[in-house]
Order: C-alpha cells, then structure tokens, then sequence
C-alpha cells in the first residue's frame, strides 16, 4: 500500500477513505499499519455521516467536499453495489478483487484490479 500511496503523491493526487467505520477508527487505522504510519497520505477521510454507502448522493457530497467533479475521482471498492453508486454519481470505478470473486461481483462490469500496484 505504501508504494502506491507514495506513487500517487508524487503525481499530484489526493487519497480519500469512505468507509463504514468512523472516521476516528480510520485515522487510527491508517496511522497504524503494518506498512507504517500512512495518515499523511490521506487528505480526507469520510464515514456514513456522509451519507448511505450505496447511494450516489453521497458520492456527490464527497466530491464537493474535495473541491472535485465527480469525473476526477476513482473510487475503488471490493462492493460492487458501493461501485455502482460511485458510477452514478459520475466517479470514475474500480472493483477490487481479493481472492476469489464473490458471485454479487462477478457480473458486475466495473473494470477491475487485484493490486494498487495496477492503479497510475
């Protein structure tokens, strides 16, 4: 994680976390990795406060928060219907395969990575 974290820095671009636990759990999380400290890496964090996780609202309001149209920003997601919500919202989508594909998933037609390695 921290290669592509690092990589995407360096480019100019900025890391947000959506997710279901609170944003504290997230600052905590990212501060204490097994890969280090990675929370200066990340310049927005972003819980269900923000909105349903599968509702394109709240990737609108994400967006606005981050001073960007929604066709700027790659959401990646291992949920298909977080994907879809994203998408309708104008992100750009990804769908991140680890292990086996879950059957929910595996018609889905986001494009799809195994490996932030695989992420410009």
């Amino acid at each position: 994680m921290r290669p592509a974290f690092e990589r995407w820095t360096k480019a100019g671009k900025s890391i947000a976390i959506f997710s279901s636990g609170s944003v504290q759990a997230q600052r905590n999380l990212f501060a204490n990795t097994t890969a280090g400290d990675l929370s200066s890496f990340v310049t927005g964090y972003f819980d269900t406060t923000t909105g349903p996780k599968r509702e394109f609202e709240s990737y609108r309001t994400i967006a606005s928060a981050l001073h960007r149209g929604p066709h700027e920003i790659l959401f990646i997601s291992d949920v298909a219907a977080e994907l879809d919500a994203a998408r309708a919202a104008g992100m750009r989508t990804a769908l991140c395969v680890r292990g086996p594909e879950s059957p929910d998933n595996s018609l889905t037609a986001h494009p799809r990575i195994r490996s932030f390695a695989e992420v410009a």
